[in-house]
């Protein structure tokens, strides 16, 4: 597993490192960062040989800063990309932000407003210009931010979602779609947000509960009588029919008839349509083509006129007097003039029920008819379908493979027009005579009296579903598309599953001849406080990423957050899980330092196998076992196994045993020290270069020190040897059950950690007689010298350790204290085997309680070894 990298020589080994005694990320973290970049180990290069590996970061919004969820899916992405550079890849981790049209364009018309003016006042030519001004000055300040984090992008291949290469490509794709009708233009039901004054698509509708009203409204009188209910009473003043189901006995004398619409003195037909459900309500439904998606469905059936009585700010344009009012206005005035004319059958408030909100404002919806342009997404949403069933692209976990076809199965053609300024301009032509033409990158418009551009833009998610090809240079042939299409995998979060991933396979498989733009989907989880609860300002628990940075350092941050990412599945996180994690790195400092003081070395081969101690070639074997079980964890996208698969091997097996046992060879001195400090070396190199890619600024601060090599960012990364000892495993854990046993055992008897006692060892019989120097300095045991008498005698797997604890314990007290905690173990095994041999509670009992059980009793049993043995170990008197 020895590096190959060259490095100069570092002189002899028994050298004090040149490390501050305490580790400041404050002082490390920066300057390290800018000369990764400055050395261009994170730049991709098109021509190289090497196998690539590409990961694109999903596009943060311009206006954004980096907030919990982004240090999350950076952490995981950031690491993969790691790993891959160390085992040879030639490595695209592809930058870039998102242009974010309408939350971009909502911060620019604040800034505006705060002027006292209006994007109306400056004009779409100014206003976008103004737009671009902001972006140059305030927006991208995540870029600094993902510096600070340690991010390991391409930064020389940055790309934004508006800049010319992919606006052509936007361009390209929406020429192609058209050509091919797969993009068209029509007037429907759209979502529109009063706020932001633009359609919105169906996955940005965030629905939550609201309390409004029910009302029960007649129409018509006498035996033409129909009573409606509704919970948008203001509509009522657009309604063009009434639909009843057309075997409903009740209505079908009615069928074919009008009937009177109060307050408007229209007359609206009544229709028969099978959509009506006769067992809700009435039985009988208002119908407004122009404001609702099932009522513009049934008036497309019917052959019905649209009525739109709401505009764009959601004010009733209705003629009469109504007309002016705010729709929450009109609400209430409508049902009081119903109410004054004796038509309210009934009304329920509060009525509880599911409304729609724009995900970004949070204003309540309107659905309204509209002429919008629209993919149609059928055939590209079946081929999305068919890429992951057929096995092209695997979705991980598995599990999440349900969610994305409940999806892309059902998908409705996708609105992708928006009434902005700030976007890509939708490239179609209008003529003076009803023309329409769509405009090709390399094409000329249309000139000429009368021809104008399309005003709408395009989606956001329409240019960042290109985002796997676009920012390699594609509609071209470059290299990079080459070299880095598909996509190694896509890290992305479970929540845009549908916003993101399904444009993006979508457009990869129709613009890339059939090639998904990634082989692999690895889904994760949301990042919530340590209550398991949602982060958010308003339930005053949202954390900046940045103060605990800068309190604790990024890698503490890093390692908090792989931690506690499972696949697929929440992390939750607090600030004490950052203070451990910060201490884990001090660990991890002060043990390298303290192991470099003692000689650890890297220069020479390992010495063979048959010249180790049994300690060396304990933890070269367990330091395979664990090369192994990290390098499957990562193919499996097991960021949280990894990582504490890797604080339990550094901190347990490599700095609390291995370092401890090596301390009395090394003071022997002589060939056995020599090999321990070569082995001690190479299990630091190893287990810096297995924690780089999580934690990279500390490894890198100390391997380097270590080695005198370049960069561990550049360093091989290791390769399971294949070496194994089991009787090394054995003969350790052996060693490791006798001194925790007794160090216990002194804990129990209230001894303080650094007291020495007098003891005798017995090992005869044993494997350990080698390390009965190690053993007493682990344990503080002095030799048995003249006049020793043994107070306690401890059994342990074979071993016998005699203790003259004479005049360090009160022997009554704690013979009564181990007797009353036998007699709680022994009545916790009664108890625990007395119900697990209860046949009606083992019927009757959840898995989970009985399983809970079964442990109680193993611990009772466990209990009433040890604390028996401590027993019998106490001197008789």
């Amino acid at each position: 597993m020895t590096d190959n990298t060259q490095r100069p020589d570092s002189g002899h080994a028994d050298r004090t490192p040149d490390l501050p005694t305490q580790y400041a990320p404050a002082d490390v973290e920066g300057p390290l960062y800018e000369r990764w970049v400055e050395r261009g180990y994170f730049e991709a290069d098109a021509k190289s040989e090497k196998e690539p590996y590409t990961i694109v970061i999903p596009p943060p919004n311009v206006t954004g800063s980096l907030h919990l969820g982004h240090a999350f899916e950076h952490t995981l992405i950031d690491s993969l990309t790691r790993r891959k550079r160390m085992q040879g890849y030639e490595v695209l981790w592809q930058p870039g932000m998102d242009h974010a049209g309408i939350a971009t364009q909502n911060v620019v018309e604040r800034e505006l407003a705060k002027e006292g003016k209006s994007r109306h006042d400056l004009g779409r030519e100014a206003f976008v210009e103004r737009v671009w001004q902001w972006k140059g000055e305030s927006g991208g300040q995540i870029s600094g931010q993902m510096r600070r984090l340690g991010d390991g992008v391409a930064w020389s291949r940055e790309r934004f979602t508006m800049d010319e290469g992919l606006s052509k490509a936007v361009q390209t794709i929406f020429k192609k779609l058209y050509d091919d009708e797969l993009i068209y233009r029509a007037e429907r039901i759209i979502n529109w947000c009063p706020r932001c004054l633009t359609a919105i698509s169906d996955i940005e509708v965030e629905y939550q509960d609201d309390e409004g009203e029910l009302v029960s409204i007649r129409y018509g009188s006498g035996d033409s009588e129909i009573v409606v209910a509704t919970t948008r009473a203001e509509t009522m003043l657009g309604d063009t029919a009434v639909a009843v189901h057309p075997e409903d006995e009740r209505y079908k004398h009615l069928v074919g008839t009008e009937i009177e619409l109060p307050l408007t003195g229209r007359r609206i037909p009544v229709v028969a349509d099978e959509h009506v459900d006769p067992e809700f309500g009435t039985g009988a439904v208002k119908v407004t083509p122009a404001h609702d998606p099932n009522d513009f469905e049934i008036g497309r059936r019917h052959d019905l006129p649209s009525i739109t009585v709401l505009d764009e700010h959601g004010v009733i344009t209705a003629h009469g007097p109504f007309l002016g009012l705010d729709r929450f206005e009109a609400r209430s005035a409508i049902v009081g003039a119903l109410r004054a004319e004796g038509r309210i059958v009934a009304e329920k408030r509060p009525y509880t029920h599911s409304v729609g909100h724009c995900s970004r404002c949070k204003t309540t919806l309107e659905p309204r008819q509209s002429m919008q342009w629209w993919v149609k997404t059928a055939p590209l949403a079946k081929a999305a379908a068919d890429a992951v069933r057929d096995g092209k692209v695997k979705i991980h976990p598995q599990e999440m493979e349900k969610r994305y076809f409940d999806w892309v199965d059902n998908l409705h053609d996708w609105c992708i027009s928006r009434q902005l300024w700030w976007g890509h301009r939708i490239p179609v032509w209008y003529g003076p005579d009803g023309e329409m033409v769509c405009v090709g990158p390399d094409e000329q418009p249309p000139a000429g009296e009368g021809w104008h551009q399309e005003t709408d833009v395009l989606d956001t998610w329409f240019s960042s579903g290109l985002w796997p090809f676009s920012t390699l240079g594609w509609p071209e042939k470059t290299e990079s598309v080459e070299k880095f299409y598909p996509n190694s995998v896509l890290v992305t979060g479970y929540d845009i599953l549908f916003f993101w991933v399904v444009r993006m396979m979508m457009f990869g498989l129709y613009a890339m001849d059939g090639t998904p733009p990634f082989h692999t989907i690895a889904l994760h989880g949301m990042v919530r406080d340590q209550f398991g609860k949602k982060m958010s300002k308003s339930f005053g628990n949202a954390v900046n990423p940045l103060d605990w940075m800068d309190k604790y350092g990024s890698d503490a941050v890093r390692f908090t957050l792989a931690r506690g990412a499972n696949p697929g599945v929440d992390v939750p996180i607090g600030e004490d899980w950052v203070q451990g994690s910060r201490n884990f790195a001090n660990k991890i400092w002060n043990a390298t330092r303290f192991a470099m003081m003692n000689g650890a070395t890297v220069e020479g081969d390992l010495p063979p196998a048959e010249q180790l101690s049994a300690t060396d070639r304990w933890i070269l074997s367990r330091l395979n076992a664990v090369v192994a079980e990290v390098d499957a964890l990562y193919d499996d996208y097991q960021f949280a196994k990894l990582s504490d698969a890797l604080f339990h091997f550094a901190w347990d097996e490599v700095f609390d045993w291995y370092v401890e046992l090596s301390k009395t060879t090394f003071q022997k001195g002589g060939p056995e020290a020599e090999a321990s400090r070569r082995v001690l070396g190479e299990v630091l190199d190893v287990t810096l270069k297995l924690l780089h890619p999580v934690v990279p600024f500390v490894t890198e601060t100390l391997w380097t020190t270590l080695t005198g090599r370049e960069s561990v960012v550049i360093a091989d990364w290791p390769k399971d040897s294949g070496f194994r000892d089991a009787a090394a495993e054995q003969e350790i854990a052996t060693l490791q059950q006798v001194v925790t046993e007794v160090r216990r055992f002194r804990s129990d008897q209230g001894l303080q950690p650094g007291q020495k006692v007098p003891a005798r060892l017995d090992l005869t019989g044993t494997a350990l007689a080698a390390h009965e120097d190690a053993m007493r300095s682990l344990l503080r045991l002095q030799p048995a010298g003249e006049g020793f008498a043994a107070t306690a005698s401890l059994p342990v797997a074979g071993a016998t350790v005699a203790l003259d604890l004479s005049g360090t314990i009160d022997v009554e007290a704690e013979r009564k204290r181990l007797t009353k905690a036998l007699a709680a173990a022994e009545k916790d095994k009664a108890q625990s085997t007395a119900k697990l041999g209860n046949e009606a509670f083992l019927a009757k009992a959840a898995e989970a309680a009985v399983e809970k059980i079964r442990k109680r009793l193993e611990t009772a049993d466990a209990d009433i070894e040890r604390i028996s043995a401590q027993l019998a170990a106490l001197p008789q008197g």
